[in-house]
């Protein structure tokens, strides 16, 4: 059997934990509520213990604090509560803080093999990675290597590279600013822009449509609008497991009235109701009603629903006038025109048909956001993870310009965001496809020739790694053989590098899928204190809303091992280059140094070291009305609505997150609102499609999807019942991500399809 084969075999073995049944408890508790404050308890007790997990919780989003590890929801300026964070924060830093070390002995002990059988909990729940680790060629296990000795294998790799493309960098949303922009300059330095990173697989499609249509690939809303919006949008998003801060921003909208209208094939409870776990009344039962209007709409039938709304919109301007915002669209828009013409054609019943919701209801949310003087949008992978996740994103972008909701108070785009500092990461340089002008200043500042053939996004990274077109893959945090689409195709193509190299805090799948030689390079992590020669050092992120602040960890590291991931970039650009064409020792020293280059080569960032002390808003042209694209007005677009037949017994499946779950980390088994414990290969079905299947809950079913004449699948899935629509179907990621195929991917973007996946489901 050969070594892909093991890898591949492993990578599908399921251990008895994975395969038991589900238990299915329909929960009928708010989002958050006593639940959260219980759960949050727990998950102290099992890694920091209570009063050490305190210690840390109080400095988590805090000025002089660290920035939580977890999403990238905006804290608010000025008065910050002493509980700055959530339910999926406190699992971030328990897990981050957690007292189980991971040390040689622990390598030995276990192959890649044995490894490669456990669950993702299980590699979790093992603890810190505390020295680095090197697979040589044809071993089965990890051994200890020294930092020296660790990059001077990657450099000896690199040196022998015939082609700098034949290396691929790709970046965790994690990683700081300063962190990335040295990765992203060591790159470019080595001759490369093949620079993935996890944006790809999530938000690429809206920095595209915006992009093209605003001029700006970011959002365009501060927290305080959330403050005076009359009506809120929440589009394909799962506040509360994704971004839980957020349902605070909510609650107090709906508490003064503001009208908020949720999209969404599932209905998911943060959503419905929420109940802050810091107030008193909230831990006595008291909720709050999020959502004034809930749509369950189809999956990937969102374009449909949002024409229907604006037919509604230009009915509703016919008939009393007063809805449109005229002047806002002749002085900054162009292609109204074309655009009308274009919604024009469409008829209500195929919008109703694709879209699955009833035109009396598009009518009445039509009416609503009519009615509304300010409107936010807000969305999350939903709309992104689609062949047409630009064309969702620019569809949100017609609505808004509509009615003038873009740079004024109380209304604009949002794409929330997932990782804490993935916008930001995007911000310093990690782009395949640079700028001219950031070329050029690169160039001007650091005196090399920065190269302009765009490189590998994560879809084509993967796709040269399978053709054998590339020798050394280096992962900058994150976990990119469970991230990714095509799971099977991944594991191979990350098998056929010659060298594969992962900056993590803690162990996962990623680090058993090898290359002919592999490395483990353990980094502080964001909780920790990081000390260089000039002091103890800070790095600032950048959220979602575009505000850039500091971050310092004051925690004692897991190891002294352990070293950040700027010392790591610095570390192994000195044993590739020296530091004397520039000057990579003395970045590692003193982080201030590089904050004064991402002000000499990034606009917005001047007086970037005394600005991040309070932290400062980057510039956005598209709030000031400002629009920084062809004819400097904000463009109307127009493009099909969706349409997906199915053939006889096929359904459409989209992947989502559990509640014990942050990305591909998986904390638990449980996924407390949606009532089901103990599972995570579980496939989410109406009881209508169940019962024409012949399906009970709990019954055992094989998922096969198609995609060009390709058949992808996976066994061992139980089938639990949930409000979803008929013809819909949800599964958890990673565990389905082998039924995704690499090459369904959004136009434009190329972002993983990940949400719209032809299947079926037969019992076995």
């Amino acid at each position: 059997m050969s070594q892909h084969d093991d890898a591949k075999q492993a990578l599908n073995a399921r251990t008895a934990t994975e395969l038991a049944p589900p238990t299915v408890e329909p929960y009928q508790g708010p989002g958050a509520g006593r639940g959260a404050l219980w759960s949050s308890l727990k998950e102290l007790r099992t890694h920091t213990g209570v009063l050490n997990g305190a210690k840390l919780l109080a400095r988590v989003n805090q000025e002089g604090g660290f920035d939580c590890p977890g999403c990238a929801w905006p804290d608010p300026q000025g008065h910050r509560s002493a509980f700055e964070f959530c339910e999926n924060g406190v699992k971030a830093v328990a897990a981050e803080g957690t007292r189980r070390r991971i040390g040689p002995g622990f390598f030995k002990e276990h192959s890649l093999q044995s490894l490669s059988e456990r669950s993702d909990h299980w590699l979790e729940l093992q603890g810190r990675l505390t020295r680095p680790m090197y697979k040589p060629e044809g071993a089965s296990h990890y051994q200890p290597i020294s930092w020296g000795d660790a990059f001077k294998a990657i450099s000896e790799r690199l040196k022998g590279l015939s082609d700098p493309n034949q290396a691929i960098f790709y970046t965790s949303g994690r990683t700081s600013n300063e962190a990335a922009f040295l990765y992203q300059l060591f790159a470019r330095r080595l001759g490369t822009n093949n620079l993935p990173d996890c944006s790809n697989m999530c938000h690429e499609s809206s920095g595209r449509g915006l992009l093209e249509t605003i001029g700006t690939g970011k959002g365009t809303v501060q927290l305080t609008d959330f403050e005076q919006a009359e009506c809120i949008l929440v589009i394909g998003q799962n506040p509360g497991t994704n971004h839980p801060r957020m349902l605070t921003s909510l609650e107090a909208a709906a508490k003064r009235g503001c009208q908020i209208i949720s999209i969404n094939p599932l209905r998911e409870r943060g959503l419905e109701r929420f109940a802050h776990p810091q107030s008193p009344l909230a831990l006595l039962g008291r909720s709050t009603t999020i959502s004034t209007h809930y749509l369950q709409v189809k999956i990937n039938g969102d374009v449909a629903l949002l024409k229907g709304m604006m037919k509604a919109l230009l009915d509703l301007e016919e008939e009393r006038g007063g809805v449109i915002d005229w002047a806002f669209i002749h002085e900054h828009t162009t292609g109204f025109e074309a655009f009308k013409e274009d919604l024009d054609q469409h008829d209500w019943p195929t919008l109703v048909e694709r879209s699955g919701i009833a035109e009396e209801q598009v009518r009445e949310v039509a009416e609503v956001y009519a009615r509304s003087r300010a409107s936010i949008a807000c969305w999350a992978m939903g709309l992104t993870q689609h062949v047409n996740g630009v064309d969702n994103i620019q569809e949100v972008v017609n609505l808004l310009l509509l009615k003038g909701n873009i740079g004024r108070p109380g209304a604009g785009a949002c794409p929330v965001r997932g990782h804490s500092n993935v916008q930001g990461d995007r911000t310093v340089g990690i782009i395949e496809r640079p700028s001219e002008p950031f070329c050029q200043a690169l160039e001007a500042r650091f005196g090399f020739s920065v190269p302009r053939e765009h490189g590998y996004d994560v879809a084509h990274a993967i796709e040269a790694m399978a053709r054998g077109d590339a020798e050394l893959f280096f992962g900058m945090g994150g976990n990119f053989v469970s991230a990714t689409p095509d799971t099977d195709l991944t594991a191979e193509a990350l098998q056929r590098c010659a060298m594969t190299v992962h900056v993590s805090t803690k162990l996962n799948r990623s680090h058993l899928i090898t290359g002919r030689e592999a490395l483990i390079l353990p980094c502080l992590g964001r909780t920790e204190r990081d000390t260089r020669g000039t002091g103890e050092q800070f790095v600032t992120v950048e959220d979602s809303m575009s505000v850039v602040h500091r971050s310092q960890g004051r925690k004692s590291p897991a190891s002294e091992s352990l070293i950040s991931e700027v010392a790591i970039v610095c570390g192994l650009a000195d044993a590739l280059w020296g530091s004397e064409e520039l000057n990579w020792s003395g970045y590692a020293e003193d982080y201030a140094l590089i904050r004064a280059e991402i002000e000499a080569c990034v606009p917005g960032f001047e007086g970037y070291e005394a600005r991040s002390e309070r932290g400062f808003v980057l510039l956005n042209g598209a709030r000031e009305r400002s629009w920084r694209v062809e004819g400097a007005r904000a463009r109307f677009t127009i493009h099909p609505v969706p349409h997906h037949p199915l053939e006889e017994g096929q359904l459409m499946m989209m992947t989502v997150r559990s509640h014990d779950q942050y990305n591909t980390t998986i904390y638990g088994w449980d996924d407390r609102y949606r009532g089901i414990y103990g599972a995570r290969r579980v496939v989410m079905m109406c009881p209508e499609d169940m019962s024409a299947r012949g399906l009970i809950e709990g019954s055992e079913v094989e998922l096969t999807s198609y995609f060009e004449g390709e058949r992808r699948s996976i066994s061992g899935f139980k089938v639990v019942p949930q409000s979803i629509p008929v013809g819909c179907v949800a599964t958890y990621f990673p565990e389905a991500n082998p039924l995704v195929p690499i090459g369904l991917r959004a136009k434009k973007s190329n972002t993983p399809a990940s949400k719209s996946i032809v299947v079926t489901v037969e019992a076995v």
